[in-house]
């Protein structure tokens, strides 16, 4: 299997070929998705004793399995969170796999984790943490949550005794990510929701607190709140909520899995004052720091508390923390110990664009979400549920019910033209419908924007 040949060299020209076609094009389908049935009966067996042969597995690949798919870098994919790496940081992510590093310990990583960390000192810069602060990359934002919630509940039970007998609770509002709910089951801890899918106010956070049983109070040990909500972009009163938790003795953790690259953008940044005062924050490198899939991050105040949750022990693994083998191990900080060093084609791409060339980028998807308000607000048959907030725009169609929606949805997607999904809102009492865009790709036109809302006539 890893004997060099003609065919395997061949193989790897095809292969840079087409990597070089994917990064170089400027313009591409977005992709139609099939059944399975269907992507069955147009590849037939791919897996079998012999193999198949890799010229024919990769025009398999590119005839017919790349076309089910919808690129998440495609100008018109504005649903959920896509993304857009930069051609840099893709170009990187092949030397990065090409490179086979163990991204655990320093030991076997020590140039790779180098890179990462470069990468990290900038985010981390970026929130204004106390000096001390650091982070390490993981492979996405529900990992990051995950990792500073252990690490939450840890330095909450390594302080009383008594709270290890006692299952643990968190605040958060019901704009949190679906992955902070998800969570607190991973751990077997409970979750209160304050009912809210607007900015979390301190007063509210205040008030839920005091409402708390006996047993409740003693219970909670964390706050999540959002910088920047996968709904609506939303950012909560990070300083309001900051005070509280130091006054409450609780951990305070942010998730911006989704806003946290406006953080580089000098026309928002004052929105999350109070950052700085988390106690651990999540920031997504691949959805608004242009890193390919997959790439989170998780930061922390004193990452000493987290590596006192997080690190492994196992004679296998005591070579690691002898003298000769001291360095940064980001495995102590975080739930995976076998990992990749997935920040290196984000460090590649800083390195080789400029920061300033980051800070236009965000700024130019904070500019489109303006841009989409404006003609929503001039088209008579869609109007704006709320104001844009960073690059989220929640709108509906006048007269359309819920099926509506899911319909154009599909329309759309069927004929490879846009991917754009409709979410639910909260207004009052009851959750409606409605469109929704998320801007991350700076290549995104205005005339993409005005074809998508022709396209609900």
């Amino acid at each position: 299997m890893h004997k060099i040949d003609i065919d395997l060299i061949e193989m790897t020209m095809d292969v840079m070929k087409y990597a070089i076609d994917r990064i170089s094009a400027t313009k591409r389908n977005i992709g139609k998705p099939k059944k399975e049935e269907e992507l069955k009966a147009l590849v037939g067996e791919t897996i079998t004793s012999e193999g198949i042969g890799g010229e024919y597995t990769f025009n398999l690949w590119k005839e017919h399995l790349m076309k089910a798919t919808v690129p998440v870098d495609h100008p018109r994919n504005l649903a959920f969170v896509p993304a857009a790496p930069s051609r840099a940081a893709v170009m990187f992510d092949l030397v990065t796999s090409a490179s086979s590093i163990h991204g655990a310990y320093w030991m076997e990583g020590a140039g790779g984790i180098f890179c990462e960390n470069e990468a990290m000192r900038w985010i981390v810069s970026l929130t204004g943490m106390p000096q001390g602060a650091f982070g390490v990359f993981t492979s996405g934002g529900t990992a990051a949550n995950l990792s500073a919630i252990i690490a939450a509940r840890e330095y909450w039970r390594r302080i009383d005794p008594d709270h290890n007998s006692l299952k643990g609770l968190i605040i958060t509002s019901i704009g949190a990510h679906s992955s902070v709910k998800a969570m607190a089951k991973v751990i077997d801890a409970d979750i209160l929701l304050v009912d809210t899918e607007d900015s979390l106010k301190a007063e509210d956070l205040q008030k839920t607190i005091n409402n708390l049983t006996p047993l409740q109070r003693v219970r909670l040990f964390a706050v999540v709140g959002t910088g920047g909500t996968t709904n609506a972009g939303i950012i909560d009163d990070l300083d309001g909520i900051a005070t509280i938790c130091e006054k409450e003795h609780l951990w305070f953790h942010v998730d911006a899995a989704y806003g946290g690259g406006a953080l580089v953008a000098d026309s928002v940044r004052h929105l999350f004052n109070g950052i700085e005062r988390a106690d651990s924050i999540t920031i997504d490198p691949h959805k608004w720091m242009f890193s390919p899939y997959d790439c989170g991050a998780i930061i922390y105040k004193k990452p000493e508390l987290a590596k006192q949750a997080h690190v492994q022990d196992g004679s296998y693994l005591d070579i690691f923390k002898d003298e000769g083998a001291i360095g940064f191990n980001p495995t102590d900080y975080q739930i995976q110990l076998t990992r990749r060093v997935r920040g290196l084609p984000l460090w590649f791409s800083l390195a080789t664009h400029g920061t300033n060339r980051y800070k236009e980028a965000v700024e130019r998807g904070l500019e489109l979400a303006q841009i989409a308000g404006k003609m929503i607000g001039e088209n008579p048959i869609v109007e704006l549920v709320r104001e844009p907030s960073l690059s989220c725009v929640l709108y509906r169609r006048i007269g359309w019910k819920p099926e509506d929606y899911t319909n154009w949805t599909y329309k759309n997607h069927e004929k490879g033209f846009a991917l754009v999904t409709p979410t639910k809102y909260k207004n009052g009492d009851t959750f409606e419908t409605v469109s929704r865009f998320c801007f991350i790709n700076p290549d995104t036109t205005e005339d993409d924007i005005q074809q998508i809302l022709d396209s609900m006539m």
